[in-house]
């Protein structure tokens, strides 16, 4: 199978479940990307792939060791792993940064932008600091599309916030409308000018 259609990052933590599910409601099913769910977690166990299902039609699948990536499923990252991507597969390391506030989004963004050929959508919703922030200029870098949540939207607009002030957000807008903007560009309209 071809490894180039798009993957959409989807990083949050606090308050990110809310987003996700509004997100999630207003995808179709065959949209052809790949959603993968970076909720950044230490040592609570997810429990995302138990409830994300009521939301989508899609596969809502916990990432294990080599899984392959797939278009048309959500993917949800475990607690206490870093997240990468290589040869078409998810690799899980131990988390690198076990104290302090994790960086498992910026850790899997930086994976995508060297090992990933295909579109990449990477969405900042709800959360507490700043994870995933120090990557996103990276992902403009490779032609990538940066979008954060509408900070009256989300329930901890922190994470949003960083993701704005790296100066590499291509859109602020709410989970509504990000689910359309993640459905025009998979539908190959022409990027932003």
């Amino acid at each position: 199978m071809a490894k180039d259609f798009p993957i959409v990052c989807v990083g949050g933590s606090a308050g990110g479940l809310d987003a996700y599910m509004r997100l999630l409601k207003n995808l179709p099913s065959d949209l052809g990307v790949a959603i993968v769910i970076v909720n950044h977690l230490r040592t609570v166990s997810t429990k995302l792939h138990e409830i994300l299902p009521r939301y989508t039609s899609m596969p809502v699948e916990l990432i294990s060791e080599r899984l392959d990536v797939r278009p048309n499923c959500v993917f949800i990252i475990p607690e206490k792993r870093d997240l990468h991507v290589l040869n078409g597969e998810f690799r899980l390391k131990p988390i690198s940064k076990p104290r302090g506030w994790p960086d498992v989004i910026t850790v899997f963004l930086r994976s995508l932008t060297e090992n990933w050929s295909g579109q990449l959508i990477a969405v900042i919703v709800s959360g507490y600091d700043g994870d995933g922030a120090a990557a996103l200029c990276g992902i403009k870098e490779v032609g990538g599309i940066t979008i954060a949540q509408k900070l009256d939207t989300a329930a901890q607009p922190d994470m949003p916030q960083s993701a704005i002030d790296s100066g590499c957000i291509d859109f602020i807008l709410s989970p509504e409308e990000i689910a359309q903007e993640i459905r025009r560009i998979a539908d190959g309209d022409p990027a932003i000018s």
